[in-house]
């Protein structure tokens, strides 16, 4: 059994994401390279956005079509326009964003080994934007560890 130790180091940064409207932004590298810059060897990276109409998570990266299928399977369960909503302040892809946000997430942890995110051989870590037009998407990565 391993013991427990206190966090040595806590190193946070930003960066911005210029989207081109609905879809994926692969970020795995910008993470990667902000955990090798803090000097974590072993810890726990947080990736994090403050918006309310784009998400975060984790996906294969070796087959494009998964995302794709992402996005149909998404489109039939939250549609644009659905009469059901009432927020459409800012069109018909203004609610259905916040519910794929809300349904997906704003946040991820991810486990550092050897200063590096502890990622599967098929993942990669996506931005992705829920609404139809560009936005620029700030994303905070804190890593935290010895």
């Amino acid at each position: 059994m391993s013991r427990a130790t206190p966090a040595e180091h806590v190193a946070q940064h930003g960066f911005t994401v210029h989207t081109r409207g609905r879809g994926f932004s692969e970020i795995s590298d910008k993470v990667a390279g902000l955990v090798a810059a803090s000097g974590v060897q072993t810890g726990i990276v947080n990736v994090f956005t403050a918006h309310t109409s784009c998400s975060l998570l984790i996906s294969e990266n070796a087959d494009p079509s998964v995302r794709g299928d992402l996005e149909r399977w998404f489109a039939r369960a939250v549609p644009d326009g659905d009469p059901i909503f009432q927020h459409d302040a800012e069109g018909p892809d203004d609610m259905p964003s916040h519910v794929r946000a809300i349904l997906t997430g704003v946040s991820l942890t991810i486990p550092v080994h050897g200063g590096k995110p502890q990622l599967g051989m098929w993942q990669g870590i996506y931005l992705w934007e829920h609404r139809m037009d560009p936005h620029q998407r700030k994303v905070v990565v804190t890593v935290l560890g010895h």
